[in-house]
């Protein structure tokens, strides 16, 4: 882990960890404070802090920064009057030679020990998912620019860390797609000489297969039934952590709580248990707890006094974790309850996996009149039925959205009716509800016929058929074309990146474990631009930025404004990411002449760009 690395390399004393906006999130997704505690780490600071300390000469700090340029420019200002004794330097992604000859310039009191590149540039969110945490990376349907350089350097730190050397791959009907796969492309020739020192050539490469979240806007409206899915969705992690603070009468220690696989035994064995599935093992937990604290009451003779004191932390541990997971799965339940989400849930399934216009708008307009039902899920349901039937014939998506801006207003119904335009049949390179493909018709209906074992989880994500045909050797190369004309067709990969620009999602996470569960010599990761999370909030993020100064386009948004009036007018083994043996780079330490300004690589290397 580089973060161990980090505190180690820096040896014994006190430690503080000066960090940017991102590491930090990069941090706190991989160690709570106090696990950074017992690393003698006492202070945390931000680099564009402007808390004013006393010089700290007696600690060493560590400093774990993105190479920016407002990142460089703060860490000149600190070295030109350092607070600590001395500067342990980590850049988080490759770093240019004129940056290190600068930071050296800077460096007047010989207070920097060590300068490395370490390649923990994004957030590990599971063993097999991670993020960049970007939660609009697109102006309408093309890229911030500021955001295509991030997940360019992103994954290019991801290939470095996982030693991987992938054949990257992509949507060819996406503009968004093609221009990171040529970004990444490019940064993998510039830093060529870097890849082929730390990272072997594979017989068979890897491929980063680069899609599109317009391909499938369906997975991300639907609610989720796995344990991680419900409390991200219904209480939301942040950074692994999950603010109860709303919940009446919650105990003052469980206001904020962590959810984390790595510190969390009971978390980890659950994140893809559903809903009814914890209900039963959250008794079992209880029921267990109840029998150690009966034990713990006995406390009769000197041996019984002997056994309590050795085993009370872990008695302490347990029921911490009892009491956590008690008021997490009761908040849970309590909002299904409160918000039906059980009808919202099914009737979500349905749209996104069957035909049935009559039935489906029947059941759409008595939940818009449900006062119980939020909000947030009226606009995924109106979102769902403008999506399944875009181009019946008795569409009555006017009607709908007119319901729903008297319930939620112009946002509401502008978010529900802009998925057309983000994700609509005219922009999809898949056919997503499988009506024109013979095959995925009759697998559709036979799937009818044999029923489903559950009504809440009938849908299946697009990349579960994409990831198939992949590992099979049969994702089909006019579709998914490789950079530079690559050859792809001689042998299947077992190792695959997935990439998701738009986000990825917890439903797709399953599918991606499930898959490496199945199949133990296939190692699949997923990534995307941010962390799973209701796609209709950044659908309004996106397009509420493009139509302040850019009128509707296209011909079917000028239909639904002239027809909505106001709506438009406002504008196996897994990877375990970021745990894998470090590749980094050291800088050797300014033990040179005062009138040197030079940092050169120990091994003599070029450095950075």
């Amino acid at each position: 882990m580089y973060i161990t690395k980090m505190t180690e390399e820096s040896g014994p004393g006190m430690k503080v960890i000066l960090m940017d906006k991102e590491t930090t999130s990069i941090v706190s997704m991989v160690f709570s404070q106090s696990e950074i505690l017992q690393k003698e780490v006492y202070l945390f600071e931000r680099i564009d802090s402007v808390t004013k300390w006393d010089n700290l000469k007696h600690m060493k700090c560590i400093v774990f920064l993105r190479p920016t340029s407002e990142n460089l420019a703060l860490f000149c200002r600190e070295l030109r009057c350092p607070k600590y004794g001395v500067y342990y330097v980590y850049f988080s992604n490759v770093i240019s030679k004129s940056d290190v000859k600068t930071l050296a310039e800077c460096d007047q009191q010989e207070s920097v020990r060590e300068v490395q590149e370490v390649f923990a540039d994004y957030l590990a969110v599971d063993r097999h998912l991670f993020s960049f945490n970007i939660p609009a990376c697109l102006h309408g349907t093309s890229w911030n620019q500021q955001h295509l350089q991030r997940c360019s350097q992103g994954l290019l730190a991801l290939f470095l860390s996982l030693k991987k050397r992938p054949i990257i791959r992509y949507a060819t009907g996406s503009t968004v797609c093609s221009r990171l796969a040529e970004r990444v492309k490019e940064l993998v020739r510039r830093e060529a000489a870097l890849m082929d020192n730390n990272i072997p050539y594979a017989d068979v490469s890897p491929q980063l297969l680069i899609l599109d979240r317009r391909d499938d806007p369906v997975t991300p409206l639907l609610h989720q039934w796995t344990y991680q899915a419900m409390v991200h969705e219904l209480l939301t992690i942040n950074n692994n952590r999950v603010s109860l603070a709303h919940v009446p009468e919650v105990h003052k220690d469980l206001r904020e709580v962590v959810l984390s696989a790595e510190q969390d035994d009971f978390y980890a064995k659950n994140l893809y248990s559903n809903f009814g599935e914890i209900g039963q093992t959250i008794k079992s937990l209880m029921d267990e707890f109840q029998k150690k604290a009966k034990s713990q009451q006995k406390v009769e003779s000197i041996a019984d006094m002997k056994n309590f004191v050795e085993t009370y932390p872990l008695f302490k541990k347990m029921c911490g974790t009892v009491t956590k997971h008690v008021t997490v799965v009761g908040e849970l339940s309590a909002n299904v309850a409160r918000h039906e989400l059980l009808q919202v849930s099914e009737l979500e399934q349905e749209l996104a996996c069957q035909t049935d216009h009559a039935k489906h708008l029947q059941r759409v307009k008595a939940l818009l009149g449900n006062e119980k039902v939020r909000i947030d899920d009226l606009v995924k349901l109106v979102a769902l039925y403008a999506l399944r039937y875009e181009k019946h014939s008795n569409n009555a998506l006017a009607s709908l959205v007119d319901t729903l801006r008297a319930r939620g207003g112009e946002a509401a119904a502008r978010a529900a009716v802009l998925v057309l335009e983000y994700a609509g049949a005219h922009s999809r390179q898949s056919d997503l509800f499988g009506l024109q493909d013979a095959a995925k018709i009759t697998k559709r209906f036979f799937k009818g016929l044999s029923g489903v074992e559950n009504i809440y989880t009938q849908h299946t994500p697009l990349l579960k058929d994409t990831l198939d045909d992949l590992l099979k050797g049969k994702l089909r190369e006019n579709l998914y074309p490789a950079v530079g004309g690559e050859d792809i067709s001689s042998r299947r990969p077992q190792e695959v990146i997935v990439f998701v620009v738009g986000g990825a999602t917890y439903e797709e996470a399953l599918c991606v474990h499930q898959i490496n569960r199945a199949n133990p010599g296939v190692k699949v990761i997923l990534g995307g631009t941010t962390a799973p999370n209701i796609a209709y909030k950044t659908l309004h993020e996106t397009f509420s930025l493009r139509y302040r100064s850019e009128p509707p386009a296209s011909a079917r948004l000028r239909f639904y404004k002239n027809k909505l009036s106001s709506l438009l007018l406002e504008g196996s083994e897994v990877w375990t990411v970021g745990v894998t043996h470090p590749v980094g780079r050291a800088l050797a330490p300014r033990e040179i002449a005062p009138g040197c300004t030079e940092a050169v690589p120990d091994s003599g290397d070029r450095l950075g760009l």
